[in-house]
């Protein structure tokens, strides 16, 4: 019950921390930033707008949304937030979990090619490209941190991780370096893709939305919130495991992981937002070298551990 209580609040806390990193953002930038709660706000204004259909589409095009949040749905509910004791965590491991991502990235690219439009195809062949590169590097980063706990669930290879001792480890170094440039790679953050930008000749992930209206967009930007809150929950069940309940979380326990858990993400909002900030835009062509130095810093990782750290 506790699980299905923590799966709920966190879809209702993702536009949270969303807006949390747009804040983080305007501050490092120097300029007055908006609410925190603009996200929320700008949901409800879609929902409350009549959506339109593009002429010439499917029922592929009005399904894709809710697929795609479904799919982004599932994936957040195999992710260990505040504890390491699920109860379907037995059926859901890192294979499964990448394959839900990858799932709803193919409805979406598939909702943007339905509707015909130049740039909205654009956008999905990009999209696609992205993920032919990011995923096998994300899996390299997973396949580490299965060596090393000797499980495939991400709530086992949690516990793992808190049961190990404090220390210097290379591979989980050159794990958490790739883990890094798949995080800002696959939730469309810079050097790889601006979230703000509606510049056609240079955006990703937007492209693809350019055609959505009403509650479909709505659903669109919810699901983009969730992605970024099950990347940034992996990264710290897989790497700040600390704070976490272990076993049956009672409310109590639940309470303080969860304040534990909501300053970890203050924290990673604050060094994703300076990131950016400091960072410049890649060029289109120079990403796929962006993503296969992600690859081989993940297969570091793998052989660091199989070469120095078994024996």
């Amino acid at each position: 019950m506790m699980a299905v209580m923590v799966f709920f609040l966190a879809l209702l806390l993702a536009p949270l921390y969303s807006g949390w990193i747009k804040v983080c953002r305007a501050r490092w930038q120097g300029r007055r930033s908006a609410s925190v709660l603009l996200p929320y706000w700008t949901l409800l204004k879609l929902l409350r707008k009549e959506p339109v259909i593009p002429i010439g589409t499917t029922p592929m095009f009005v399904g894709v949304p809710y697929l795609v949040f479904a799919c982004l749905a599932l994936a957040l509910a195999q992710v260990p937030l505040l504890g390491t004791e699920l109860p379907w965590s037995e059926t859901s491991d890192v294979i499964a979990l990448v394959g839900t991502l990858a799932l709803a990235r193919v409805f979406l690219a598939l909702g943007a090619m339905d509707t015909g439009t130049a740039f909205a195809s654009m956008g999905a062949r990009r999209e696609m490209l992205m993920a032919f590169l990011a995923e096998p590097a994300l899996l390299s980063v997973l396949f580490t941190l299965v060596l090393m706990t000797q499980s495939t669930t991400l709530a086992h290879m949690a516990h793992s991780m808190l049961d190990r001792p404090l220390a210097l480890n290379p591979s989980l170094a050159f794990a958490a370096v790739a883990y890094t440039m798949v995080f800002l790679a696959e939730n469309g953050r810079i050097p790889v893709d601006n979230p703000t930008t509606h510049l056609e000749l240079t955006m990703i992930h937007e492209a693809m939305l350019l055609e959505y209206s009403g509650r479909y967009l709505a659903l669109l930007e919810w699901g983009q919130s969730v992605r970024l809150l099950i990347y940034t929950g992996m990264g710290i069940s897989l790497f700040m495991p600390w704070g976490m309940a272990l076993g049956r979380v009672s409310l109590l326990a639940a309470m303080l992981s969860l304040a534990i858990f909501m300053f970890k993400c203050m924290v990673m909002g604050i060094l994703l937002a300076g990131l950016e900030v400091m960072s410049a835009k890649l060029r289109i062509f120079r990403v796929p070298e962006f993503l296969g130095m992600a690859f081989i810093f993940g297969v570091l990782g793998m052989f660091v551990h199989v070469l120095m750290e078994t024996f």
